[in-house]
């Protein structure tokens, strides 16, 4: 079967995670994109190592693989008007145009959606910007560590008595680039019975403040600022991590019945008939005694054994895997986990397949992230047999 997306066109102009990450799941839904990038240079993330990837070409940055999957690069100068006119050609002919730029820029390029929109009027355009297009937000960088710290995702993340943390990935980026690429499949739905595009607009403050989903409905809808408290959640206990014999589990015990069988497997049955533990609400409210009387059990025997009983209880539970040991569960449960791209040299490229999957299956796009610039002469080729776009206004 072809693929969803299969004829469409993408024109990456974007660099980094978020913009990238936007147009790399339209390819891999089968749209064919091409990267912009700029000469010499490229996406900023070709530079951001270590981690070095060495497929025996020479070293390239881990960080710009996984988001840069599916796609071709070209290298065009916007400030050089022979490139820049390419460009242009390139953005009438895309059915979606993906930039991350700062406010404004797009248009002083007359690469923006109105001015794309004019002899391309069925395009979609989808920008990623840091904190919105109102005058005082344009103003503020938009990076994903700015946009934790800002949105109050960091005051929430770490230890109760340790400073506010942020994710160990930049989490925002991808949250925003996924609602993106959602609001992109919006907007070429409705353009089969219109005919015409949108442009979608996501930033990376919105999205990370929709993400707090109920920690800022507390705020809005019962007035409580919540802080941090480490792996514990806020309404449910024990739903936590504790440490074993040997390592540290994951417990996650969504409800009265399931806490009574992790007495019964901890050997402490005499904790689900105390008053303060009975109901969820009680546990919350002595959650303190209730991890340290629960904590004594799990020291006396190594993370394995209990987290065997407790799934034979019906007991969620699992143990807190660094990304190597997750790969390997990924394998151990038939997930195929990584994929593994080649190029044209006959390289290979390994990075981490993409978590969308389709039944009936459709062909997979599976091009490994591109060189910098190593299809400039093909796309060139390509762009310079199409025409020019209106003149600009």
């Amino acid at each position: 079967m072809t693929a969803p997306l299969d004829g469409l066109l993408v024109a990456d102009f974007s660099r980094v995670v978020a913009g990238p990450l936007v147009a790399a799941t339209l390819g891999d839904l089968g749209a064919e994109v091409v990267k912009v990038e700029r000469p010499g240079a490229g996406d900023d993330t070709r530079a951001w190592g270590p981690p070095w990837f060495d497929p025996g070409t020479g070293p390239e940055a881990s960080y710009h693989l996984a988001p840069n999957r599916n796609k071709r690069s070209v290298l065009l100068d916007l400030h050089d008007p022979d490139d820049l006119l390419l460009a242009r050609r390139l953005a009438s002919r895309a059915d979606v145009v993906v930039e991350n730029f700062r406010v404004g820029t797009m248009a002083r390029f007359g690469l923006d959606h109105d001015t794309i929109a004019a002899t391309n009027p069925g395009v979609v355009t989808c920008s990623i910007e840091g904190f919105g297009d109102t005058p005082a937000a344009a103003e503020l960088a938009g990076y994903d560590l700015l946009a934790q710290a800002m949105s109050g995702l960091m005051s929430i993340t770490g230890a109760a008595d340790g400073p506010p943390t942020k994710a160990g990935v930049a989490l925002v980026d991808v949250l925003a680039a996924l609602h993106a690429a959602v609001g992109v499949l919006a907007a070429l739905t409705e353009r089969q019975q219109t005919g015409r595009g949108r442009r979608v607009q996501v930033s990376l403050f919105d999205a990370a403040l929709a993400s707090l989903i109920n920690q800022a409905t507390a705020v809005v809808a019962a007035g409580e600022v919540p802080g941090r408290l480490g792996n514990r959640h806020p309404s449910i206990a024990p739903y936590t991590t504790l440490a074993a014999a040997d390592r540290e589990l994951a417990l996650a015990v969504g409800n009265d019945e399931q806490f009574r069988r992790t007495c019964a497997v901890l050997g402490c049955p005499e904790l689900a008939d105390d008053a303060r533990f009975v109901h969820n609400a009680d546990r919350v409210a002595h959650v303190d005694e209730l991890e340290r009387r629960l904590a004594e059990r799990l020291s006396t025997a190594p993370a394995a054994h209990w987290i065997e009983q407790l799934r034979a209880a019906g007991v969620p539970a699992g143990p807190v895997n660094d990304i190597a040991e997750a790969i390997e569960l990924g394998r151990a449960l038939g997930r195929d986990p990584v994929l593994v791209t080649e190029r044209s040299d006959g390289t290979t490229v390994p990075t981490i397949r993409p978590p969308i999957r389709l039944t009936p299956a459709a062909d997979e796009r599976r091009a490994a992230p591109p060189r910098l610039g190593e299809h400039d002469a093909e796309v060139r080729a390509w762009l310079s047999t199409l025409p020019d776009p209106a003149p600009r206004p």
